[in-house]
């Protein structure tokens, strides 16, 4: 099911989250139209819960020309305590960006709108899925607009991106297991009359949590939760309960007034079973949700969406090897699972009560603190660095892993993949005679290195050999490119 189908729409991408606009911007950019169809009006809120930026999606921002100025927007730390006696040194990170970024979702949301509207992306406001459809040439989907009418679109595929309540994924008759991990959560913008000494605070008490962030600009977000008083997403939110419950967790409220926005909600912990059903695909909080812990949920999205972008361009284009699309599945579903059980992990032992999961939490903090490999994987996991997809049996042992930001003949890895075409890295002269010019971007160590890689549009290693010649590199180019 990898043809280019009959659709008017060749992709329609439902949801213009970080998620939505990354992976239209990525298909546009490409040369694929996209249509994204969004049912709020137009606007960027400054109401998001998402503040941090980690590494691995710093690095797939630079690959595509955008981290710069998204640090601009907001401050970095490099150490991150996940509970009173843990934490994590991002300093140690082998990134060129080895922190975390502090900065709203909205300046994310911001820059990826710029590039999506650039490249090309139409965008549909105001318009909601109400129905869907397909079979084994494309997809109908029932979109009903602003005037109330219901058109419906032909696509050759279509990516939910719309978040928890995803209509794309009750449509495809996909299910939504999992629980509530957190039942009772608030966010607050306030201003302050004490500045935090940091750019993000965060503690917890036995029964209470607050993590204080700076928006940069006087304002700042507030989000905790109380184990005394946890109550309905609708029920009343004042701001002396919020100060009440964030004295409690961090000694002091900072002398917190003006409240301009004021939420409760809940934290859920699922993930759908699959992300492809035949020609409809779902990524980002479609596909999983879980709890805040470690500010892992956007990152895991873009992610999700950087997978799948070069993907869906070649099978649009018809130029995908088979089982292409298969694999967004089989690489990013296990990452969103690990992300379940690292995160709903982290509030569990940080929620805890019973006096044996309180030593368990001390050993645990010890133990992560102490041992190197132990503290590796866990930064690994959390800046999203760390993982890796799978291989075929047989494969160079660099197969499936991250490419870090290695210096190259052209420049970074990163400056050269802003092309959105694979890199292959070789040692020798290689003469591809522009066969692949739109697809493949020929560059060459700057240190005496042998071996010779093949780097996906994401910057995952596809194709790797200690001692290359012409013949297995054609034929390693021919496999994952095409001839």
């Amino acid at each position: 099911m990898n043809g280019t189908g009959t659709g008017t729409h060749p992709v329609i991408v439902v949801g213009s989250g970080p998620t939505g606009l990354l992976l239209a911007g990525d298909l546009a950019g490409a040369g694929v139209p996209v249509t994204l169809v969004e049912k709020r009006p137009h606007q960027i809120s400054n109401l998001s819960r998402a503040f941090g930026v980690h590494a691995r999606t710093l690095e797939q921002l630079d690959a595509r020309g955008l981290a710069d100025d998204l640090l601009a927007t907001g401050d970095t730390i490099t150490g991150l305590r996940l509970f009173r006696r843990l934490s994590l040194d991002l300093g140690t990170l082998e990134s060129r960006f080895p922190f975390l970024l502090i900065t709203p979702q909205y300046e994310v949301e911001r820059l990826l709108e710029r590039r999506a509207r650039e490249a090309g992306v139409e965008f549909r406001y105001e318009s909601e899925v109400v129905g869907l459809r397909q079979d084994d040439a494309g997809v109908d989907l029932d979109v009903r607009g602003p005037d109330g009418v219901t058109a419906t679109l032909r696509a050759d595929y279509v990516v939910g991106t719309d978040g928890h309540h995803s209509a794309v994924r009750r449509a495809i008759g996909v299910d939504f297991p999992g629980v509530a991990v957190i039942k009772s959560l608030f966010l607050a913008d306030v201003r302050l009359a004490e500045k935090p000494e940091g750019v993000l605070t965060v503690n917890g008490a036995d029964d209470a949590f607050a993590m204080i962030a700076s928006f940069g600009d006087g304002w700042y977000r507030v989000m905790g939760w109380n184990r005394r008083h946890e109550v309905p997403d609708d029920a009343p939110l004042d701001l002396d309960e919020i100060k009440e419950v964030t004295r409690r967790a961090l000694g002091t409220d900072y002398g917190m007034h003006d409240a301009r926005w004021l939420s409760r909600f809940h934290s859920d912990e699922r993930q759908a079973p699959h992300y492809r059903v035949g020609r409809v695909f779902l990524a980002g909080d479609a596909a999983h949700v879980h709890s805040p812990a470690g500010g892992q949920g956007m990152n895991t999205g873009l992610q999700d969406a950087a997978n799948l972008g070069w993907k869906l361009a070649a099978a649009v284009q018809g130029r995908a090897p088979e089982g292409l699309l298969d694999t967004y599945e089989a690489e990013r579903h296990p990452v969103g699972k690990a992300v379940l059980r690292s995160s709903g992990g982290l509030v569990r032992l940080a929620r805890a009560q019973n006096p044996a999961l309180r030593a368990l939490r001390g050993l645990v903090s010890a133990f992560v603190n102490v041992a190197r490999p132990v503290q590796r994987k866990a930064l690994g996991q959390v800046s999203g660095i760390g993982y890796r997809y799978p291989a075929p049996r047989g494969a160079h042992r660099l197969t499936g892993t991250r490419v870090p930001d290695v210096a190259l003949t052209g420049g970074r890895l990163y400056e050269v993949l802003r092309g959105g075409r694979f890199v292959l890295i070789t040692p020798e002269a290689y003469d591809d005679q522009g066969a692949r010019k739109d697809r493949l971007t020929v560059a060459h160590w700057t240190t005496d290195r042998r071996t010779t890689v093949l780097v996906r549009p994401d910057g995952y290693v596809a194709w790797a050999v200690d001692a290359a010649d012409p013949a297995r590199t054609e034929a390693a180019l021919t496999a994952h490119l095409g001839s």
